[in-house]
């Protein structure tokens, strides 16, 4: 292909250098796997080391070298090892695919690797598109596919322990430097899903079967400082996700394991936020109890302008004027005038009456979580929009136009991004060796 290359040049003289780069790297790869291939060819074992332990009990007998097609980072190479197996129960051994981490999969770890941050990073076709590009390699959809389920999988596997060691009180307290202020937010958002997984599940409309599961998402994020108008900062990459589609009470169990692991003990201030889900303060009375509860002002502010939608149709000047006397009252905390607004207003609107009495419920319930100036005296964040745009971020991934998950899958990649997005991957890739 060299060769090709540059007698064009002397034939044309010019130079068509990406050519001239993609033409280096494939020789380079071809050289590399040439190599690599010498390097795992293992010779037949001693006498004494013929026969193997098996999980059945008996003993399993070597049976001769095996060779196995392994992609790795410069292209296929070879593996010739030693194969044994147990007459007793037919189950056979390759111990040295244990050793190389290629057991049960034709992909060396460091494709693995590769096939798990874009599998996270967008669709699986496009992470078959991106790994020709920028590796020179060439695998199908459904091995990025497959590679990073499994990769998400064994992440939530290996967290798994921790989180029942945090829930019995065995985690000994994080020595993390002082914490100021840590913040734990929660939201959730639809996931289409496989029809399977939506059996007996009603839709949001009436007879109508549902079309999505609900991911429930998580942050813990920390706040050190307020800027010079008195405006919280975030501290910088101190925010990790947990999420997963599952119940209330276990994903409740999961966040609470990540704010311990984070110094949820030892944080000065802690803060819970999040909008007026009735889920959401169930969990942070059930495993966050003596936090400040805030409810998200801008959640608090949708209710009143939709409220205002349904009381002025088609008239934008009546629903400002409207929602200019009653967003005073949220934003100045007083939360007891504005209900009685609402209710005394009630009557005038027949139709509606119903759900403006809604509305004062959702707001006196929650009128200690709307305290606002008290909450921006104590410089502290009003706002969800870390987690609403952890939502985009890490659950927009399974949102994409035709995508359709099912729970098993769909929880997989929720764990590899999570991972990913809290800068936890890289320990998590270097330790998956040792035994969880």
């Amino acid at each position: 292909m060299l060769a090709r290359i540059f007698w064009q040049r002397q034939k044309t003289g010019g130079l068509d250098l990406e050519a001239v780069e993609m033409a280096v790297r494939s020789t380079m790869h071809q050289a590399g796997a040439t190599a690599l291939t010498q390097l795992p060819q293992f010779d037949p074992p001693g006498p004494n080391q013929r026969q193997l332990p098996c999980p059945c009990g008996q003993a399993s007998k070597y049976f001769g070298l095996r060779s196995k097609p392994v992609l790795t980072a410069v292209g296929e190479a070879q593996c010739l090892r030693p194969y044994y197996l147990c007459e007793h129960c037919h189950q056979g051994q390759f111990p040295v695919d244990v050793d190389l981490d290629i057991e049960d999969t034709e992909f060396s770890p460091g494709v693995r690797r590769m096939l798990a941050v874009v599998g996270h990073e967008a669709a699986f076709n496009r992470g078959r598109e991106q790994m020709k590009l920028l590796a020179g390699l060439t695998v199908t959809t459904k091995a990025v596919e497959r590679t990073a389920e499994a990769t998400g999988e064994d992440i939530e596997r290996r967290q798994q322990p921790e989180r029942k060691r945090a829930l019995q009180l065995e985690l000994p307290i994080p020595m993390v430097g002082r914490i100021p202020v840590l913040y734990v937010e929660m939201d959730g958002t639809g996931v289409p899903v496989v029809r399977k997984e939506t059996v007996g599940r009603a839709g949001k409309q009436d007879g109508q079967p549902a079309h999505t599961r609900e991911a429930k998402l998580g942050c813990v994020f920390t706040q050190t400082k307020v800027d010079e108008e008195g405006y919280p900062v975030r501290d910088e990459a101190s925010t990790s996700y947990v999420g997963a589609i599952e119940s209330c009470e276990e994903f409740g169990r999961r966040l609470y394991a990540e704010a311990w692991r984070r110094g949820w003990a030892r944080a000065e201030k802690r803060v819970i936020l999040g909008d007026g889900a009735e889920w959401i303060w169930n969990q942070a009375d059930l495993h966050f109890l003596g936090a400040i509860q805030i409810v998200d002002l801008y959640h608090a502010r949708q209710h009143l302008w939709d409220l205002s939608a349904k009381l002025y149709p088609n008239d934008s000047s009546a629903q400002r004027r409207w929602m200019m006397v009653k967003k005073d009252k949220l934003d100045e905390g007083k939360i007891e005038a504005l209900v009685h607004s609402l209710r005394s207003g009630a009557a005038s609107h027949g139709e509606l009456a119903e759900q403006i009495r809604s509305e004062a419920h959702y707001f006196e319930s929650n009128k200690e979580r709307m305290r606002y100036p008290k909450f921006r005296t104590q410089g502290l964040f009003v706002g969800s929009g870390v987690i609403e745009a952890g939502c985009k971020t890490v659950l927009g991934r399974l949102k994409q136009s035709g995508m359709f998950w099912t729970v098993r899958g769909a929880n997989a990649i929720i764990a590899l991004r999570c991972c990913q997005l809290s800068g936890r991957f890289e320990d998590y890739w270097e330790s998956r060796r040792v035994p969880a």
